[in-house]
């Protein structure tokens, strides 16, 4: 015969994944290749790239060039300018580098565009500082306005 079952044999409680309301976790808001998911950071560092493949077509030497992003430039006591960028020539088995610093960028654009614009000056602007010559001979287009 079978014995009868007793209130301490039941079965595990089952696992709650909602309250009684059926609120509570829920899956994330957007999959991982929808942008909006991109952080602010990986979207700005998506621009610098776009801006250097660019550049890099048409100055082939760039391809030794480091490029990199930061929050924020070094400040010197009692400097008022804020920099946007910065570049230093290669040394000593360190190549050289170009910086762009995402929030002065941020702040100083409103908009997608005006950001990728911005951006794509600030590369040519340290390009350009970088390699000795003028921005608009590193980028002809440079200084216009390219919204059309």
């Amino acid at each position: 015969m079978t014995e009868p079952t007793s209130s301490k044999d039941s079965p595990a409680p089952r696992v709650r994944r909602r309250d009684r309301h059926g609120r509570g976790m829920r899956g994330p808001v957007a999959p991982p290749q929808v942008p909006l998911s991109a952080s602010r950071a990986d979207t700005f560092r998506d621009l610098v790239l776009d801006s250097v493949e660019r550049l890099e077509r048409r100055w082939p030497q760039l391809a030794d060039v480091e490029f990199l992003v930061m929050e924020v430039p070094p400040t010197p006591a009692g400097e008022a300018v804020v920099a946007l960028g910065g570049s230093a020539p290669a040394e000593k088995g360190e190549p050289a580098r170009v910086v762009v610093y995402r929030r002065p960028v941020e702040i100083r654009s409103k908009s997608r565009d005006e950001r990728a614009l911005l951006v794509h000056e600030v590369v040519v602007e340290q390009v350009a500082e970088l390699l000795g010559l003028s921005p608009e001979s590193v980028d002809p287009r440079y200084g216009q306005d390219e919204q059309d």
